[in-house]
């Protein structure tokens, strides 16, 4: 299953789930949970942290976090 660190610039897609003990509790308090959508905005200059947009809320995670929140690619 595809993660939010796979994602490219520009990308949209579904989150699907993941283990809430290794997800942090302020990501899901800004909305990153299961059925909001998601898109990269930006990479930093080594690909850590990610600049995304969930459900219009701008948020950075590291990549690290973002390989654990499983998601759906949307066309």
């Amino acid at each position: 299953m595809p993660t939010i660190a796979q994602l490219k610039k520009g990308e949209r897609a579904i989150i699907k789930e993941f283990s809430v003990d290794l997800v942090p509790l302020k990501l899901l308090e800004m909305g990153c949970l299961p059925g909001n959508e998601v898109t990269l905005v930006q990479l930093a200059p080594f690909e850590d942290p990610l600049y995304l947009n969930i459900n219009g809320s701008h948020l950075a995670i590291r990549k690290e976090t973002a390989a654990l929140i499983e998601i759906e690619l949307t066309p």
